[in-house]
């Protein structure tokens, strides 16, 4: 198969970076001057992932657009790697947040309000789990859940899969080694103990792994996403999501969906699309509009388990046993996710969402086609991504391998210089009900001229 000129793609790269700097200097500026106090220059280290030295910093966002402070405005398909699938500052949320700090007082006050219960009606209805509670972040979210799975249960133990991904959670940064162990993911930061202590690491779409991980019935919990998504879009083939569900079924673990970016599905994630049928489901990020809060929803058979072993045995679930904290389930983010959900990103929404990244998605086939490229794009949902491999990589092991820096950096550099944003991390692209066709294919344009130029 053809591949990109390497040679003419080192000479392109350079003249992507030098635009890219030379056309904003305010961004790098800033980013030296914050050097000086900031870890990595930035306050979250993973903003250091922009590609070109320096991030864009922010003058403002609304909607599908982003203008830096260099007053270059771009379409924004990251949208917060999902935290802005609903568009950035959605009316509705904003009005919302607005009135709850205003007029209504009290951001968190450690008191329930009505929104709590009607957020997580919603959330039962597009889920089907009918019992929720509230988190800030999918991290903690996807934390509390393995402690209840593994309290509900008696078992020690939690398995995922290779290359998934859940937020900083110690026990998912693993991943199977080539003889079958588990062992730490690649540049895992000092885990507390080895994660073969606490987990068991399977392969992707390879249910013999998912068997082997299960078969002594020691695990509480299989920890997912229904898609791999955070190392490329890894799509699950057909049966084995059935696969797995059969096997924990028999096994007596629990399946716990993780559908902090798979939200983009649908209105119910893959859960509701899919037809799936977890114990405990975990959400994040997005269903508040970009103000931070997360969820898990629990089966009734769940929720039962965990009333009696909190009424019978000695678990503190309402103080200090490592469930929950002070600004969980506040005033404010729940005012803003039942705005969100209500509002902006609601059944109807996603239609229009999904048909544009079928769009996008097309686009960016007619380009490799063109080319007869060795690369693949992969759409869930509202949600499209391309990846440096052909054919399309079918597990988490296989995705990582087909990464490519240089090819990354050029195509995200010539795209901000061209007035697009994918997310930094890889190559993805997510609609929002803000995005608009001319987006989309001012994205198949300009990616159909960058990568003619290497070819």
């Amino acid at each position: 198969m053809p591949d990109v000129d390497r040679s003419r793609l080192a000479a392109l790269l350079e003249v992507e970076r030098t635009a890219y700097a030379e056309a904003r200097p305010r961004s790098q500026e800033l980013a030296a001057a914050a050097a000086e106090h900031l870890v990595g220059g930035v306050p979250m280290t993973w903003m250091a992932k922009w590609a070109g030295g320096f991030p864009l910093y922010l003058a403002e966002a609304h909607g599908s657009r982003i203008t830096d402070v260099d007053g270059h405005t771009y379409v924004d398909f990251a949208l917060g790697d999902t935290g802005a699938m609903a568009g950035h500052s959605p009316a509705p949320t904003i009005a919302a947040v607005q009135r709850q700090v205003a007029e209504i007082g009290g951001i968190t006050a450690m008191l329930p309000t009505p929104d709590a219960a009607w957020v997580a009606g919603e959330l039962t209805r597009r889920f089907g789990l009918p019992h929720w509670s509230f988190a800030l972040s999918a991290t903690d979210a996807n934390r509390w859940a393995l402690r209840l799975a593994r309290l509900v249960t008696g078992r020690p133990l939690v398995a995922c899969f290779s290359y998934s991904y859940h937020g900083t959670v110690d026990e998912t940064f693993a991943v199977r080694a080539a003889d079958g162990s588990t062992v730490a993911r690649a540049g895992n930061v000092a885990p507390a103990v080895d994660p073969a202590v606490t987990t068991r690491a399977m392969e992707w779409n390879d249910l013999a792994t998912v068997e082997a991980a299960l078969a002594d019935e020691r695990v509480a919990v299989l920890i997912t996403e229904p898609a791999l998504t955070n190392i490329g879009i890894v799509l699950p083939e057909p049966g084995f999501l059935e696969g797995v569900r059969e096997i924990c079924d028999r096994t007596g673990t629990l399946l716990l969906i993780d559908e902090t970016h798979t939200l983009s599905a649908g209105p119910g994630g893959c859960t509701r699309a899919w037809g799936l049928r977890p114990d405990i489901v975990t959400l994040g990020k997005s269903f508040a509009g970009g103000i931070p809060i997360g969820a898990y929803g629990l089966s009734p058979a769940v929720a039962h388990r965990l009333h009696d072993e909190v009424v019978d045995g000695d678990a503190d679930i309402v103080d200090v046993g490592g469930v929950g904290g002070t600004l969980a389930g506040n005033a404010l983010s729940l005012a803003a996710a039942r705005a969100t959900l209500g509002e902006v990103l609601t059944d109807e929404a996603f239609v229009e969402m999904i048909e544009l990244a079928t769009r996008f998605t097309a686009g960016v086939q007619a380009t490799l086609d063109r080319h007869d490229l060795p690369w693949t794009v992969a759409q869930l949902g509202a949600r499209s991504e391309y990846r440096f491999a052909r054919p399309a990589p079918r597990t988490g092991t296989a995705s990582a391998a087909a990464h490519d820096d240089d090819l990354e950096e050029y195509l995200h550099l010539a795209m901000a210089n061209r007035g697009i944003l994918l997310t930094p991390f890889h190559n993805m692209a997510l609609m929002a009900p803000s995005t608009e066709a001319g987006d989309v294919d001012r994205h198949t344009t300009a990616f159909a001229e960058v990568v003619a130029a290497i070819c």
